[in-house]
């Protein structure tokens, strides 16, 4: 039999992190400004561990590369995706990050570039993003940067509760003060930060700013993606679809209301699943288990049929197709 693989999740301190990841969600968090939870990550600077079956005690980057079997065989070396949940209690840095190719060529061997993006759990009135800039060659776009001229160069765009914003690497952006959300993304780790409102660091200094790489890995002019955000009943659910191929050949990203039952089966060799909201069961292979807000997990690719009962609202994604 197998069971759906339940996740450890990895907390992280930031400069800019709350406690709404412990009084919204329940998780026990540590102490301090907590502004990630890495929900489903497989990445070297927080591989959570599995919690039950089999692989229970591996972390998930080791069954990446032992344990095939539940994930299709794929070609890649690591683990594709990471999934969080990031509290921006306060404004976070104003960043971009790099493609594939200047992640190979520059950065750690094995680190991928990173596209993701964000569904909004909430996001208090008022509440906007820093998504795109003004400059019509990189050459403005140099100067504006070495100029200080952020109010001139960065585009402000608001958001509320339930938006889904979609963030090409080369896309300058940043979580603003108040925004919760749930984050799909590359499994990467390098941010190249912009502008940080000149904070300091609790070694007193100004954070790292990574002006050069910025100014090569931005895309310029800034392009917004054209969503094309679908919506469907199936069985007791409205399943909305944010993104897929051709517009992300990374993953695909789905909302899944429900209230009732919904049987689906699998669209890709494995399925990542976090609970955001309500309670209910999983049904596969004949066994039943409990989630709710704050689960996450991954279907596996043995499970070829499963039943959510319930009522929730969770947000699915698959990875994209191997090249």
């Amino acid at each position: 039999m197998t069971e759906p693989i339940f996740l450890e999740p990895v907390f992280h301190e930031k400069i800019w992190g709350g406690r709404k990841l412990e009084t919204e969600f329940g998780y026990k968090i540590p102490d301090g400004k907590i502004g990630e939870l890495w929900a489903i990550s497989a990445h070297p600077n927080g591989p959570d561990v599995i919690a039950n079956g089999p692989l229970k005690g591996k972390t998930l980057d080791v069954a990446w590369k032992e344990d095939q079997d539940y994930f299709g065989h794929q070609k890649a070396k690591v683990f594709p995706l990471l999934t969080k949940i990031l509290d921006a209690n306060d404004s976070l840095s104003v960043q971009v990050h790099p493609d594939d190719a200047y992640a190979a060529a520059h950065e750690r061997p094995g680190e991928l570039g990173k596209t993701e993006c964000w569904y909004v759990i909430s996001a208090e009135p008022g509440s906007y993003l820093i998504y795109g800039h003004h400059a019509k060659t990189r050459e403005e776009l140099a100067d504006m940067i070495h100029k200080g001229e952020w109010d001139k160069l960065l585009r402000k765009v608001p958001v509320k509760t339930g938006d889904f914003v979609y963030v090409p690497s080369g896309t300058i952006h940043a979580l603003n003060k108040g925004i919760m959300v749930l984050e799909t993304q590359q499994s990467s780790d390098t941010t190249y930060r912009l502008y940080d409102y000149d904070r300091v660091g609790k070694d007193g200094k100004k954070r790292e700013l990574h002006l050069q790489q910025s100014i090569d890995t931005t895309t310029v002019p800034s392009q917004d993606p054209k969503l094309n955000i679908t919506s469907e009943q199936k069985d007791d659910a409205t399943i909305t679809t944010f993104v897929t191929a051709p517009l992300s050949k990374f993953f695909s990203v789905y909302k899944i209301d429900l209230d009732g039952k919904l049987t689906q089966t699998p669209t890709a060799p494995y399925t990542l699943v976090s609970v955001l909201d309500g309670e209910g069961t999983i049904e596969a292979d004949g066994q039943s288990y409990p989630i709710k807000k704050g689960t996450h997990f991954i279907i596996p690719n043995q499970i070829k049929s499963w039943t959510f009962t319930g009522k929730m609202m969770m947000i699915t994604s698959t990875p994209g197709e191997e090249e």
